[in-house]
């Protein structure tokens, strides 16, 4: 009897083993991407190397990271700014850090992910020291012509789209982008808020430090542009910016830094989030950390932050309870045919230990409170 019993188990077991192998063949994977963001170090960093020191760039988790993501083989990588150190006048210099994280993701590109860069303040501001001590930052607009001319042939090669992918994005072009005089905007935006789609999917990369609009999304271009797409009959909406809608407090000394600065422009945007049942990924902090702001009263949009791709963590040693917030981290979306949308998180600690599991999350999935 007990040889029937084990018997039985193996073959319930087996069954749903089929059963399980079936409906994820029933519904394979129509796109997937990587993202993360905030790779650039930090020059008074302590344990910064003398190669580092001149790039900026914390290279050894960068390359590893840029390994691990091209053996997942997703079809893009979304990089969600902060990718040089920037906040110069200086022309060369900018040009220097630039071409040294081209470098880096170079080879990801030419083994068939499309690399698609995100502006962080990094890229876009200076810092100014006011008579009272005070640092402010704010969007220059020779930064924001550095960015186009460093990176504008990544946004968008259709050519290497299709070489890549066997189809080009579409719902592009390069004049799509927020006007001047809209949403406080001040400056041409080509190439620093982007949009197209892809296969029934539609993507929104904002420039969240437009000169004129520091620390805010550009809601009415944005509000047009996912009304349109909706039009399409994309079947979901995935925006990318570098700051966040929600700071995440990961402990009670830490302060509002993204768009919850500005209370008004935050609401805006998520409420267009909700609308069109996008998700948001974001960096600026160093950490991953992934909410849905408002599902105590209904809500169902994602805010993902997964800004921990190399600079100095966002938590110091002992601020946090929670170990994954000083783990070096990225996203693998995968986006299958039905619509369904699984997230998972991978990531290693400061010793560069081994590669594990932070969270898996299904996007499309009920409200998590």
């Amino acid at each position: 009897m007990k040889i029937l019993r084990c018997s039985l188990l193996v073959w319930l077991l087996n069954c749903v083993g089929l059963s399980v192998s079936a409906a994820a063949g029933d519904d394979p994977v129509a796109f997937s991407f990587a993202t993360v963001g905030d790779c650039r170090h930090d020059p008074d960093a302590p344990d910064i190397i003398a190669q580092d020191r001149i790039w900026l760039q914390n290279t050894r988790v960068l390359a590893r990271l840029l390994r691990e993501i091209e053996a997942q083989k997703p079809h893009a990588l979304f990089f969600n700014g902060d990718l040089i150190y920037g906040y110069s006048t200086n022309r060369s210099v900018l040009d220097r850090q630039y071409a040294y994280w081209r470098g880096m993701v170079a080879g990801l590109a030419e083994r068939g992910v499309c690399v698609l860069p995100v502006p962080g303040n990094h890229e876009v501001q200076l810092k100014t020291k006011l008579p009272n001590g005070d640092v402010v930052k704010t969007a220059h607009e020779p930064s924001e012509v550095a960015w186009r001319e460093n990176m504008g042939d990544l946004i968008l090669d259709t050519n290497r789209w299709l070489a890549a992918h066997h189809a080009a994005p579409t719902a592009w072009s390069v004049e799509h982008a927020p006007r001047i005089g809209q949403d406080g905007v001040q400056t041409d935006q080509r190439q620093l808020s982007y949009s197209f789609d892809f296969v029934q999917l539609h993507f929104a990369v904002i420039n969240t430090d437009a000169v004129g609009a520091d620390s805010h999304a550009p809601v009415t271009w944005l509000a047009a542009d996912l009304a349109a797409a909706k039009a399409r009959g994309v079947k979901r909406q995935f925006v990318f910016g570098h700051k966040m809608a929600f700071t995440y407090h990961y402990s009670d000394k830490s302060k509002p830094k993204g768009f919850d600065v500005f209370p008004e422009n935050q609401r805006a945007f998520w409420i267009l989030m909700e609308q069109f049942h996008a998700t948001y990924f974001c960096g600026h902090e160093h950490i991953y950390h992934s909410m849905q702001p408002t599902a105590k009263s209904g809500g169902r949009a994602w805010q993902v932050i997964v800004g921990a791709g190399g600079s100095p963590f966002e938590a110091a040693p002992g601020a946090s309870a929670n170990p994954n917030d000083r783990q070096y981290s990225w996203a693998l979306v995968q986006v299958h045919n039905s619509g369904r949308v699984a997230m998972e998180v991978f990531g290693f600690d400061e010793h560069l230990g081994a590669t594990h599991l932070l969270e898996r999350i299904e996007l499309s999935g009920p409200a998590k409170h």
